[in-house]
């Protein structure tokens, strides 16, 4: 009996919605992840509650540091079109 292949696309394209699926998790991942280490590390130091701001703040950061990594992603891998080229446009 033959395979069948996945309908939806081309596997590239696949990747690309898998990427874009998992950022909607990093986020949260980072902020949480970011702010309890920030509350351990800030507790063995006395400070739990500026370790904790410190680590949402460093969580944040991650989480919009991986969606700036993603776009750079795929403005490479998607075409953009050249100014003049707008087909949709009309000129009165």
């Amino acid at each position: 009996m033959p395979k069948s292949k996945l309908a939806g696309g081309s596997p590239g394209e696949r990747a690309l919605w898998g990427d874009l699926l998992s950022l909607g998790l990093i986020f949260p991942i980072a902020i949480c992840l970011g702010y309890f280490l920030g509350r351990y590390v800030g507790g063995y130091f006395g400070h739990a509650y500026a370790g904790g701001l410190w680590g949402l703040a460093w969580g944040i950061a991650t989480g919009f540091y991986e969606l700036y990594k993603m776009t750079a992603r795929l403005s490479k891998a998607m075409p953009s079109a050249k100014p003049g080229d707008d087909k949709d446009h009309h000129e009165p």
